[in-house]
């Protein structure tokens, strides 16, 4: 099983008009948590895309490449790219650079976003929500297996043979589907014979077992075998040296930004009480010690069989320090003690 984190770069939004200070210290913690994560020796590290003034990241692929310079091993991937709302074409040639510049280590995770901040900025129509999805992943499917293209679609310009370079360093860069636990979209992945990653980020792990079943079923039924498939979970996280100490450090921070997108989305003020309800084995978040991580971790391994865990380390405003040392302990301490018993 690989490991890694991701990010959305959550920051606190500008207080000058027109100044991105609180940006620039972002990306330079930024940074410094992918350093940190090659030195450890995990396998992935993803950066999400954003167009909110509460995130600090818009085109993860310049933060990839940058990326690209400080670390030797690990693989740095979006988390995701709102294909909807951009161009296929641009995207490839972006990640196309990430992975030259790095050797072979960029990664696409491609998904529809859980914010729409960017179709209005971009002139799409939200009720072309899923035909604009589906559209836009085939033609970057079709650029990633060759030069030369000929393509057609209702909403971007056709290509006629045209070729798009540069190539990427390897073969093909991989593609990974995101999703929040739609089965259209586990059968989507499973028919284009894609990776799936999918965001625990709320309720309770096992609810997600039949979208992981249909995924399984659906990919065994177009002809794979069980053993060929990658699928990933990723939840939302925090470690400390005790489990009191990781529920107070969190709390405040996650809460907050629980709260924010909440009143967007009409949901309840989250409380104490359905927090640690959430850091229970039957919730979705992962805070606690490094035994009680470990122990979440694997049990969701037995509920999916998963063969990629991602952390997001980073959830909300939570001090640069802090974030730094989860990321020391999930590297030093969970992820040894979780190969350890599944063997990965």
């Amino acid at each position: 099983m690989e490991f890694g984190l991701i990010t959305f770069a959550d920051m606190h939004p500008e207080s000058l008009p027109g100044r991105g200070i609180n940006a620039h210290q972002r990306i330079k913690d930024l940074m410094e948590e992918i350093k940190l994560a090659d030195e450890l020796g995990l396998d992935v590290f993803g950066i999400g895309e954003h167009h909110r003034p509460d995130y600090a990241v818009s085109s993860p692929p310049i933060l990839l490449a940058a990326a690209a310079m400080v670390t030797k091993n690990i693989k740095l991937s979006s988390a995701v790219t709102v294909l909807s709302s951009d161009d296929p074409v641009r995207v490839f040639q972006n990640f196309s650079e990430v992975d030259l510049l790095s050797g072979g280590r960029a990664e696409i995770m491609a998904g529809r976003g859980s914010f729409i901040e960017s179709f209005p900025l971009f002139g799409y129509n939200l009720e072309d929500y899923d035909e604009l999805f589906t559209e836009k992943l085939d033609l970057l499917l079709n650029l990633n297996q060759s030069t030369k293209i000929t393509w057609k679609g209702r909403h971007r310009p056709s290509i006629d043979n045209l070729g798009v370079y540069p190539r990427p360093y390897q073969s093909s860069i991989p593609v990974w589907l995101a999703a929040g636990g739609t089965p259209a979209s586990a059968v989507r992945a499973a028919k284009l014979g894609l990776p799936l990653m999918l965001a625990i980020i709320g309720g309770r792990p096992e609810q997600f077992v039949p979208f992981i079943n249909l995924y399984k079923e659906t990919a065994i039924k177009a002809g794979k075998e069980i053993s060929e498939l990658q699928f990933g979970v990723n939840n939302h996280f925090y470690v400390a040296e005790d489990s009191q100490r990781a529920a107070d450090e969190f709390y405040p921070y996650y809460a907050e930004m629980m709260n924010r997108v909440g009143r967007e989305r009409g949901w309840p003020p989250l409380s104490r009480q359905q927090y640690d309800y959430a850091r229970s084995r039957q919730g979705a978040l992962m805070t606690g010690s490094v035994q009680e991580v470990v122990d979440k971790i694997l049990y969701e391994h037995e509920l999916f069989g998963n063969t990629r865990f991602l952390a997001q380390a980073s959830v909300g405003t939570v001090p640069h320090k802090l974030v730094m040392h989860s990321i020391e302990l999930f590297g030093d301490k969970v992820v040894p003690a979780v190969k350890k018993i599944i063997k990965a």
